[in-house]
């Protein structure tokens, strides 16, 4: 037995009653872009927004009391997340990424490799001989996503993350799609965990932000001062929102994990329906490894149908579920990945990554299971 509080009330109890002017219950927003100084000699811990802001830091602190981390860097985007990471490794330096990544990831990754920034090298983490062919080339960064988006394949965290760092890589972990209440990858071997904060985390679809968290506190110093250099910090009043829809995330998760368990139940039986991308299914290739990494499947599932004439008809007359890209907000969301979240990949890569016209994403929110399954039979009939 141990003395520390359930992951969920470390949640609710984050910066609850920490303010020292008035000792108010809730957090305050502090929207000042600059502070007093003691004296010309000294500074306090706040001089500049940009540097250091107090809802940033409560933001922070929670994060890495939950992630497991030294430190948490809060940014103004989940991708300018993903971008600061790249100051830790040299110009010219090559990453492996996963090939079924987020769009917006391979995007950033390739255009950086266009630039010269970096060298990227796209590949299937969950094909053994591809990873260790991969690993031989002497990476300086591995970046996982599990599960990926939007085909939701499980890769192992411990296994991957001994392996890179056996050829020295820093290893990094997109998080987004879980949170930390159901996977922690700092605990599983990797160095740094990202977020976009704007998905699970603040859970209300009225937020874009992200966070870095350093399982190191040199790696935690380092982002920090490129965080700051760059100027990529969050702005005080999402970092507030962001802390304030933290607190029900448990609660959020636990439903819309049980509405995305029974809509996949419900895809895999339908008639329409060719495959159902969800590792909560015991028929889902990923079921087992996310019986051992992961405390729970998640919200997030695809699947595919017959036709993309099929798909679009769909899409243009579901109701309940709202056609917009993002996830993890209370509503529900559908989606197109072809022609919306990962637009910006090169057809080639979509289709060696298995994203077709025909794929379908959803983000399952707390609306009762009944009325959203009673929506997609009504789309797909």
């Amino acid at each position: 037995m141990t003395d520390k509080p359930h992951i969920q009330t470390q949640i609710v109890q984050a910066e609850i009653g920490s303010d020292p002017a008035f000792g108010a219950v809730a957090p305050p927003l502090y929207t000042s872009s600059t502070y007093l100084w003691p004296s010309v000699e000294e500074k306090g811990p706040y001089d500049y927004g940009r540097t250091a802001n107090p809802n940033r830091a409560g933001l922070s602190k929670a994060l890495s009391i939950l992630e497991g981390g030294s430190s948490t860097v809060i940014t103004s985007s989940g991708m300018s997340a993903i971008d600061l990471c790249l100051n830790l490794i040299k110009a010219d330096d090559l990453i492996i990424a996963p090939h079924d990544c987020y769009g917006g990831t391979h995007r950033l990754l390739t255009h950086r490799a266009a630039q010269g920034r970096v060298r990227v090298l796209f590949i299937d983490q969950s094909d053994p001989e591809a990873l260790h062919e991969a690993l031989d080339e002497k990476p300086a960064m591995v970046l996982i996503e599990t599960p990926s988006n939007p085909l939701m394949r499980l890769v192992d965290i411990s296994k991957i993350a001994k392996l890179s760092k056996a050829c020295g890589a820093i290893v990094v972990a997109d998080n987004t799609f879980l949170s930390p209440v159901r996977q922690q990858p700092l605990s599983l071997g990797c160095d740094i965990v990202v977020h976009s904060t704007t998905k699970y985390l603040n859970g209300h679809s009225d937020v874009v932000g992200g966070a870095v968290i350093a399982k190191s506190a040199e790696h935690g110093e380092t982002l920090a001062w490129w965080a700051n250099c760059a100027g990529v910090t969050g702005s005080p009043f999402d970092a507030w929102q962001t802390l304030r829809g933290l607190r029900t995330l448990s609660a959020r998760m636990d439903i819309q994990e049980s509405n995305a368990e029974a809509i996949a139940k419900y895809l895999k039986k339908h008639k329409a329906v060719t495959k159902v991308y969800y590792p909560g299914l015991r028929s889902d290739p990923g079921y087992k490894l996310m019986k051992a990494q992961q405390s729970g499947p998640g919200a997030m599932l695809s699947f595919e149908l017959e036709t993309p004439a099929l798909a679009a008809k769909a899409l243009n007359s579901i109701e309940i579920f709202q056609l917009a890209a993002s996830l993890g907000g209370v509503e529900s969301l559908i989606c197109q990945p072809s022609t919306m979240t990962h637009r910006g990949m090169a057809e080639s890569a979509r289709l060696e990554a298995g994203i077709t016209d025909n794929l379908l994403r959803l983000s399952v929110g707390m609306e009762t299971e009944n009325d959203l399954i009673k929506a997609l039979d009504k789309a797909l009939s």
